[in-house]
């Protein structure tokens, strides 16, 4: 049988209710202090609370990171497309800024979920150095270009053979000059240089043999490397060469 033993209750109302608990005065459960016949280890009163329920932990949360991490993956996948890559510039930067602000602020306590605003800083250094790459390389061809538009070249028109009086054709196409020149000669070998600028460098040039006959040769160089030859016998034949 089971004594309840209340006057062993210091700080308890002494009413039951009817589930057979008391309450202290803070209104908090505890069960009653009992003595157990033949048992006087249990014969001391005993104090039990009710379980305290935790709290529910708050969700991971980084603004800044977050919205660092977003612009920079935005920035990187840019980064990669030629021209439009320009655009990528102001995002991987505000990515840097963003992330960072968001890494400090986690290192301080102000804010959780570090992981996101660390892993906007990486993917937002990684689009910059595209960014960085892609700009070294256009600068690079750019200069390539102005260089060779600027470069004077030499063309160099040569005509030989045993055919008499041949009518010659040549022309001239680059970005300052495009013209097309005849003349009539009576005797071979037969040469002419003209020097030209422009990114657009090329020539061309046509002999023809008279009606009587004869065998003729042309040959084109630029900068002294030749470019191509042909011949061409018999009357009112014709050869061409260009360097196109």
């Amino acid at each position: 049988m089971v004594i309840i033993n209340l006057s062993a209750i210091h700080d308890y109302d002494e009413s039951l209710n009817v589930d057979g608990l008391a309450y202290d005065a803070a209104g908090r459960t505890a069960l009653l202090p009992f003595r157990q016949q033949g048992n006087p280890e249990r014969n001391s009163p005993v104090t039990q609370y009710a379980p305290h329920q935790p709290q529910q932990q708050a969700k991971p949360s980084n603004g800044l990171g977050t919205t660092g991490f977003v612009v920079g993956i935005v920035g990187l996948v840019l980064s990669f497309i030629p021209l439009v890559g320009v655009v990528a510039w102001p995002l991987v930067i505000l990515g840097i800024i963003f992330s960072a602000v968001g890494i400090s602020k986690a290192a301080k306590g102000r804010a959780t979920n570090k992981g996101i605003a660390i892993a906007g800083l990486v993917v937002s250094v990684v689009g910059l150095v595209v960014c960085v790459l892609w700009t070294a390389v256009w600068k690079k061809a750019a200069d390539e270009v102005n260089e060779e538009a600027n470069r004077e070249a030499v063309i160099v028109y040569e005509i030989t053979g045993d055919a008499p009086n041949v009518d010659v054709t040549y022309s001239v196409f680059s970005d300052e000059d495009m013209s097309t020149k005849d003349e009539k000669v009576a005797t071979l070998p037969w040469t002419k240089e003209v020097r030209t600028k422009g990114y657009v460098k090329e020539g061309q040039v046509i002999v023809t043999t008279g009606e009587q006959g004869g065998t003729v040769t042309c040959r084109i160089t630029v900068d002294g490397k030749e470019v191509e030859t042909n011949t061409a016998s018999g009357p009112f034949q014709l050869a061409t060469c260009d360097s196109i």
